[in-house]
């Protein structure tokens, strides 16, 4: 049977999630789990692959087996046999033409800075720390342009094995509490490092570097090296994975609030 699973994580001490012959992953710590729960060796699949430092509280995996276990066995078993910074929050037995990765509809990032002129002792590695006074008004402004289907060549990483640069960006929304900024961002899919690379334009502008206008320019250009630096993957959050209602899969959206 093919069974899904929400995980959550936080990634400061991963190289990101997908398994390497060298430095702990958060996939291999989730694989190793679930072979000790389910007496076989597994392989999963994820709704998608965060990078080094990127945290995570809805991601949602899959797996197939041949094990009888209850929901809560699930859980607890797997749970059991991680790492106290990974959880499986749920988990259900699912269609076999359920993917993790390709029945997903929409991806819902949030990435969190916290805007004050001292870093924080206990965030340091959950917010981008930005010291210097940010304009979130001119940030949501700027991000207006990103909205819709576009090539987002300017935007991803040099190294991005994805077939086609075209992405549809949702929502894209920048918002102020107290001293936190958060952007929150929904896509069908995301290209490597894009994120934290909008994160990045977006912080620039809020800086006063860069006008409001600059994004337009960013795109326009698909010049990766225009784009400057990406912001940094402590403050990244994958919080949400949409699919078809028919799927019926538990859980909701966990959104990381700190301001």
């Amino acid at each position: 049977m093919r069974i899904a699973l929400g995980i959550e994580y936080d990634g400061s001490a991963y190289f990101g999630w997908q398994r390497q012959a060298e430095g702990a992953t958060v996939q291999a710590c989730v694989e190793h789990a679930i072979s000790v729960v389910a007496n076989h060796a597994t392989r999963v699949v994820c709704a998608g692959r965060t990078d080094t430092g990127v945290h995570a509280t809805c991601q949602v995996i899959h797996f197939d087996t041949t094990a009888m276990r209850s929901d809560s066995n699930w859980v607890k078993g797997v749970n059991a046999n991680m790492p106290h910074d990974i959880r499986v929050q749920w988990a259900m037995p699912v269609d076999e033409q359920f993917h993790a990765r390709f029945s997903a509809r929409r991806r819902h990032y949030r990435y969190v800075i916290l805007n004050r002129p001292v870093a924080s002792a206990v965030l340091q590695r959950r917010v981008c720390h930005e010291s210097r006074p940010l304009d979130h008004n001119s940030m949501q402004k700027a991000a207006l342009a990103l909205l819709g289907e576009h090539d987002f060549t300017a935007f991803r990483a040099v190294a991005c094995q994805a077939k086609s640069p075209r992405r549809e960006i949702y929502r894209l929304d920048v918002t102020r509490s107290g001293n936190c900024i958060y952007i929150d961002v929904e896509a069908n899919a995301f290209l490597h490092h894009m994120v934290r690379c909008i994160a990045g334009v977006l912080l620039a502008i809020g800086r006063g570097e860069q006008p409001v206008g600059w994004t337009v320019d960013v795109l326009a250009s698909r010049d990766r090296t225009l784009s400057g630096v990406n912001a940094p993957p402590g403050g990244l959050y994958l919080v949400n994975v949409s699919y078809e209602p028919a799927f019926s899969l538990p859980g909701e959206p966990y959104l990381p609030v700190f301001g």
